[in-house]
């Protein structure tokens, strides 16, 4: 039990040097404009879709997966399956018409189908304050668990994470951001390979131990849960591959950090490709993760007095630690640094990029590309140092659930928005009074579903918003200008 050793410092500081000379590098040709928030058309669409694997990715599912799979079973494996779902409706629905339309951000999408701008910025608004108290979060909890497993100061660790993401995020838009995410994205998936690799070798029957814990010790699903009962009320596995399904599609097709990602090109082609990539990267290492957790149960049973913590969001953390060679630890905490520093760059690039050419832009539409450019690059810089600032109090005054409320009470808003973009989509004569009523109305719902009935699957919201507002927003719409059409090309058909 060595833990965190000089070999894993030097592993650790290459790592992050390495990432900041990328990010330069790729930021060494001046972009302006739609450039500097769209890329430079030279992306690969594989530097996209590790890209957008990163972003997904956060460090809190890093810790949390595998702790979750290590303190009880697979279920929540099931909503990352519900790619299966999400994948072909983006693809089929979604992605032509956003490569026909030439959308600069996701909620420019809201303004040409509905003809209304103050859908733009609302859908904007509430993108970027829910990024605000995301990247904070982001920052906080992988430095406190990095900070108690390696004994380094937890306000250093948020300070290098966010002033690295910055650096690139400033001077480079888009397209360092994407490539940074690409080789962040390739340490992700290597560390956590090569962690599984050694974590086999460290239990006595390799494998097959594992699998028997999987298959006849009720690892993979207990076996009070239900596996096809369709009742919204009880966390089962035909509810959590419909709930994850549709947030993953939710995602797809309304959040800023992803669609970004899909306005790098207008080849339908080369959206498919990447978005299919996405679904297999996340796939595979979801499957590595929860077997991880399976095997640090197994380990910790086969050797209960190397447990060193009762908290399985930070036991993955600590086997990293203390049960890997020197050097590989190093490599895992990259690993888990990598998981912050794509999440919060995305995030800061993001924000900047709604907030100028959704909110500003619109207002000012003669707004010239190289003051556009401008401001988000102070944007970026003013969020980053205000994000870890934040970050910063969070550590000090262990306010975490006050942010974790905070989060999920803005993020409940934002799966709403979701439902404007079915509402638009699917029904031609829907409007914009009737997409901003049915906002309201399932925003509404969510918010009393969660804190007044709390016995209803939160996996289920999702569905229920994008309900609520197909209902709510054709009926509306009905009454208030029965005779609107939609746009030519903003719809499915």
């Amino acid at each position: 039990m060595q833990g965190f050793t000089t070999l894993d410092t030097v592993v650790l500081i290459v790592y992050l040097l390495g990432v900041l000379l990328a990010g330069l590098y790729y930021s060494k040709k001046e972009m302006q404009g739609k450039e500097f928030f769209k890329g430079d058309g030279t992306i690969p669409w594989y530097v996209t879709c590790v890209s957008i694997f990163a972003t997904l990715l956060s460090p809190i599912s890093f810790l949390s997966i595998p702790g979750n799979s290590y303190a009880g079973s697979w279920i929540l494996w099931w909503a990352q399956l519900g790619m299966l779902i999400a994948i072909p409706l983006t693809i089929r629905y979604f992605l032509p018409i956003y490569s026909r339309l030439e959308i600069d951000t996701a909620y420019h999408y809201l303004q040409k189908r509905f003809a209304c701008k103050y859908l733009r910025i609302l859908g904007a608004l509430m993108f970027i304050i829910f990024q605000l108290g995301r990247m904070s979060i982001i920052m906080y909890l992988p430095s406190i668990a990095l900070a108690k497993v390696s004994g380094l100061d937890v306000n250093l660790l948020i300070v290098i994470m966010g002033v690295i993401a910055i650096i690139y995020s400033y001077s480079g838009g888009l397209k360092a951001v994407l490539y940074t995410d690409f080789i962040q994205g390739t340490v992700l998936i290597v560390g956590i390979a090569l962690t599984l690799l050694v974590m086999i070798g460290d239990i006595h029957g390799g494998f097959g131990t594992i699998w028997d814990t999987l298959t006849t010790g009720h690892k993979f699903m207990l076996e009070k849960e239900v596996w096809m009962s369709p009742d919204i009320v009880s966390t089962s596995v035909f509810i959590v591959f419909i709930g994850g399904g549709l947030a993953t599609f939710a995602s797809y097709v309304s959040s800023q950090d992803i669609v970004q990602r899909f306005t790098t090109t207008t080849d339908v082609h080369e959206l498919n490709k990447m978005t299919l990539g996405n679904g297999v990267l996340s796939i595979f290492a979801a499957t590595v993760f929860y077997l991880v957790g399976t095997s640090l149960f197994v380990f910790y049973q086969q050797n209960p007095d190397l447990l060193m913590t009762d908290r399985r969001d930070l036991v993955f953390a600590t086997y990293i630690t203390y049960e890997l060679p020197a050097g590989v630890t190093g490599i895992l905490l990259a690993a888990l640094f990598a998981a912050a520093q794509s999440t919060l760059s995305t995030g800061i690039n993001s924000v900047a990029t709604s907030w100028v050419l959704d909110v500003q832009s619109v207002v000012n539409p003669d707004m010239p590309a190289k003051k556009q450019t401008r401001i988000a690059k102070f944007i970026s810089l003013g969020i980053g140092v205000f994000s870890i600032f934040v970050a910063m109090i969070m550590a000090a005054s262990d306010i975490r659930s006050a942010y974790e409320w905070f989060n999920s009470f803005i993020g409940l808003a934002l799966g709403a928005l979701a439902g404007m973009f079915v509402l638009g989509a699917f029904s031609k004569h829907a409007n914009a009074k009737g997409a901003l009523a049915g906002f309201i109305l399932s925003t509404a719902t969510v918010m009393y579903l969660k804190y007044f009935v709390p016995s209803v699957s939160f996996w289920s919201y999702t569905l229920i918003t994008i309900v609520v507002s197909l209902i709510v927003g054709n009926i509306v719409s009905r009454l208030t200008e029965s005779g609107y059409t939609a746009p030519k090309g903003t719809t499915v058909s």
